[in-house]
């Protein structure tokens, strides 16, 4: 099965993850690498493997760019879409591998073991993706501040998990934080509450912030990962106070923007 796999990786300044997950990608014949005209080392560090093969296309968005990997030329059927920050462990490897699906399963659907400074978390909140997938049968659409992919057939799980493990500055994961909260901010005010999840609704009841800490310490149990647990539980708090605030600034934009139009 791995032979029949193409890692597609996007990329933007990741000097400090990419030779780590490309590292856990020796078994690729080819690795796409989608690079957003990066001006770190993270070309340098990626023309270090002879397996992976870039190309550079402006970012317009994150569903923008994963169809445009989709349309580049991938010899194989499958493909596994990663983040930069992702990192094939040993015995996800060893799953993927001993695969043999039938030809009705379009998809296979891939936990995370979530990593903050190199220690793995007892849990996160970080979803399940459906990563590994038939890339004829397949489409991304846009889903607030990041994608989904859409596709047309069977998903499986697997029970193996891929590792979350991003090592970019502080600053650089508050700057993307604010400006996640202002396009989920604008997916909470376009959705009815039937459409919503039930972290959504929390989101849009204005509590999210407060329920995120016992949720994240006790029932997620990252009040047994020491000082990572509690890195980890401040980011979401920090990451829901920034949605709360930029769900204030559309209404108050809108607000004026009524009273403009009477």
């Amino acid at each position: 099965m791995l032979d029949q796999i193409t890692p597609i990786i996007a990329t933007y300044n990741e000097a400090p993850n990419i030779e780590r997950t490309l590292g856990a990608l020796s078994w690729a014949k080819e690795i796409l690498v989608i690079d957003s005209y990066s001006d770190d080392q993270t070309l340098a560090i990626c023309a270090q493997f002879n397996n992976v093969r870039v190309i550079q296309n402006r970012y317009e968005g994150p569903t923008e760019q994963s169809n445009f990997a989709l349309a580049q030329e991938i010899k194989t059927d499958w493909v596994l879409s990663m983040d930069a920050d992702y990192v094939v462990t040993q015995a996800l490897e060893n799953e993927i591998a001993a695969l043999a699906p039938n030809i009705d399963v379009k998809g296979f659907e891939i936990g995370f073991e979530y990593v903050i400074n190199g220690q793995p978390l007892k849990g996160s909140l970080y979803p399940p993706r459906t990563s590994l997938y038939r890339r004829d049968s397949a489409h991304y659409q846009r889903d607030g501040h990041t994608q989904r992919v859409v596709i047309n057939g069977l998903v499986l799980k697997l029970q193996q998990r891929m590792q979350h493990d991003d090592r970019k500055p502080y600053s650089r994961w508050l700057a993307s934080q604010r400006k996640y909260a202002d396009q989920e901010a604008k997916k909470l005010a376009a959705a009815t509450w039937q459409s919503l999840s039930w972290p959504d609704r929390l989101r849009y009841l204005g509590i999210a912030p407060l329920a995120v800490i016992p949720y994240t310490l006790m029932v997620k149990g990252l009040a047994l990962s020491g000082i990572a647990g509690l890195q980890y539980t401040w980011q979401r708090v920090v990451a829901e106070v920034y949605l709360q605030l930029a769900r204030l600034r559309l209404k108050f934009s809108k607000a004026n923007t009524d009273r403009n139009n009477r």
